[in-house]
């Protein structure tokens, strides 16, 4: 506990704002090429960063046409709001992705990120219940026991284990869910913080009973430096990610990052 015995694997985020829906996709094709290993986009409506009113793009619709565009790279939502859409739905969805990407093979390429949502402005704009911290927590936890239950009864099945990522760090809700749920948790921790959240996952998982052995553990690469990322990658941290945005996307830093993994690797 962690996961420490696998490469270390770089995400990028590709937010959805500031940009064409070509820009976008071409960026996807060539951060495939480039080799990075997972891409992702968000789920919100309006941009998180910049103008509030500049242009942006709706995450799972996005999904799907990555899902037939690329060949190799995994794929999701860094992170899909559970509030945003019915638990089973959100399953079905997550299925039909996942079948899209396989492209008749043995196993798709789709991650299921997932959170309890935080953006108010999604909320208000779109005509969803805000509420708290905690109920939306609590809404989570629902959503997941039913997301679960409804991949086994789908016909046809997911193509695998569609792995769930879960993001956040709270200590009495969310890390349980993640004790419980998840194959990846992703967050922003890092030095004496994240080996506390690590000590609580392992507590969280013998009381879920559950091995998270091979719980891979993300982060952030935002803000940081190789030598930053030297001590989470010590910490345990196996996923990195990083994110870009338009209008001008920088390429370039990508690179600097896959140099870091290879090196790591």
């Amino acid at each position: 506990m962690p996961l420490l015995d696998t490469a270390v694997r770089l995400g990028v985020q590709i937010a959805p704002q500031h940009s064409s829906y070509a820009t976008i996709r071409d960026a996807v094709t060539r951060l495939e090429d480039m080799g990075v290993d997972i891409l992702f986009n968000w789920d919100h409506f309006y941009p998180l960063s910049g103008d509030p009113e500049g242009t942006h793009f709706e995450a799972w619709t996005m999904l799907a046409a990555w899902a037939e565009q690329t060949e190799r790279v995994e794929f999701g939502c860094l992170v899909n709001c559970n509030s945003y859409r019915n638990a089973d739905l959100q399953a079905d969805m997550a299925r039909t992705v996942d079948h899209i990407s396989a492209k008749g093979g043995d196993a798709g390429r789709f991650i299921f990120g997932t959170g309890a949502g935080w953006f108010e402005r999604d909320y208000d704009e779109y005509g969803y219940e805000f509420g708290t911290p905690g109920s939306r927590l609590n809404d989570l936890a629902a959503g997941l026991e039913r997301i679960e239950r409804r991949w086994e009864n789908l016909n046809p099945a997911p193509t695998r284990d569609i792995p769930v990522m879960i993001g956040g760090k709270g200590e009495q809700k969310t890390l349980r869910l993640v004790a419980r749920h998840a194959d990846i948790w992703h967050s922003f921790t890092e030095g004496e913080e994240l080996a506390r959240k690590l000590d609580v996952l392992a507590q969280w998982g013998e009381k879920e009973g559950r091995d998270l052995s091979q719980l891979v553990v993300s982060n952030e690469l935002k803000g940081r430096d190789e030598q930053k990322a030297d001590e989470l990658h010590a910490a345990g941290v196996r996923l990195f990610t990083l994110g870009i945005t338009g209008p001008e996307l920088d390429f370039a830093e990508v690179q600097r990052w896959l140099d870091w993994r290879d090196a790591q690797n």
